[in-house]
């Protein structure tokens, strides 16, 4: 998968932890100039030691998503996906063990045509840990292909459907406890377009929200562990785009660059486990918005929030006239400010005073 531009890594916000990168106005990503607003929350247990990752980055590019339908008549799919179970970092000094789709979170995007059959494999290394299966939510059958997708370490299934109906729909790891597995990583979305396609945009990204809970506390360095106990209360230690804590921010791997007047298409598939978000664009609206995955109704217009539930995959539009910032946020703004839910576009062009002038 493409890495660049947003390949390197950032530095670790050791005087203000996660806290802060948000605490100003307007939701700032700048940790520099953050650092003084909120310190650390201090932990009452220490953690165990940083264990060594397995890869340098977990976040899938928000930017790889498949080409549009371009064909006409039924065609047949062969997707294989890989359970990976992975130790990365949530943020620099700060692991975490993963449950993957092909070691990225949120797993790929799959992309079809309503009437095209899927032959799908799931497959699972010898070194393993755990069991896993697959829910597509767009699967008419038992668990959403669960049951017949159940694998150990080592072992491989494939199921066949087909696309009955059209939407953008989530796709997760369904075993017993779904909700570790999924708050680790395992979710995704399946696209299947309408039999007529979606209207043409000039780009498209692909999100993935969820919580992860943990025995530490956001900002701590150190190795953590999954917490039943945080999960059960609900209180995740911190909420991720891709898995992790602002990666696609100036102190992550950058901003995504977007060039004005493109007409952007954004799908946000949020894993959960637990807690809808409330999806907002600060300095922007979603001039079109296709609600629970609904491609066919007439789309919301100029919508300025909107409930994600978890489970569901929500897909906007947007219109980019002036240069500057987008900054993507689960309203629920706690989240943004102390526990590492945000992304931020970059609108590059020239300024446009007849629309916004900062400064008359």
């Amino acid at each position: 998968m493409t890495r660049h531009p947003y390949s390197r890594r950032r530095s670790f916000l050791k005087a203000a932890g996660i806290g802060a990168v948000a605490a100003l106005a307007g939701c700032t990503e700048d940790g520099a100039d953050a650092a003084a607003a909120t310190p650390a929350t201090e932990a009452t247990d220490s953690l165990d030691s940083t264990a060594s990752v397995d890869v340098d980055r977990i976040a899938a590019d928000p930017t790889d998503v498949p080409d549009p339908v371009d064909w006409n008549s039924p065609r047949t799919h062969d997707v294989t996906l890989e359970t990976k179970e992975v130790t990365a970092e949530i943020e620099p000094g700060v692991t975490f063990d993963y449950m993957t789709f092909d070691g990225q979170v949120p797993g790929p995007m799959v992309r079809v045509r309503r009437g095209d059959t899927v032959n799908l494999t799931l497959r699972s290394p010898e070194d393993s840990n755990l069991p896993h299966n697959i829910d597509f939510h767009a699967v008419y059958g038992p668990g959403g292909g669960a049951d017949a997708t159940t694998i150990g370490p080592g072992e491989e299934a494939t199921i066949q459907f087909k696309a009955t109906y059209p939407g953008v729909h989530i796709y997760h790891c369904a075993v017993p406890n779904m909700d570790h597995h999924i708050s680790a990583g395992m979710f995704g979305a399946i696209l299947v377009e309408p039999k007529e396609g979606l209207p043409e945009v000039d780009r498209e990204l692909y999100f993935g929200q969820h919580e992860i809970y943990t025995n530490g506390e956001a900002g701590e360095e150190g190795h953590h562990e999954w917490s039943t106990e945080a999960a059960k209360n609900e209180e995740p230690t911190y909420m991720a785009f891709n898995g992790e804590a602002y990666a696609f921010t100036e102190d992550g791997y950058g901003r995504i660059p977007v060039e004005q007047g493109d007409r952007v298409r954004i799908y946000l598939s949020n894993g959960g486990p637990n807690l809808s978000s409330s999806w907002h664009a600060i300095g922007n609206v979603w001039d079109k918005l296709y609600r629970d995955g609904d491609l066919v109704s007439d789309p919301g217009r100029f919508v300025e929030t909107t409930p994600v539930e978890p489970g569901t995959v929500a897909a906007a539009e947007i219109e980019t006239p002036v240069p500057g910032p987008i900054k993507i946020v689960d309203h629920s703004l706690t989240r943004v400010v102390r526990k590492g839910l945000l992304g931020v576009l970059e609108v590059q062009g020239e300024e446009r005073p007849e629309i916004y002038d900062p400064d008359p």
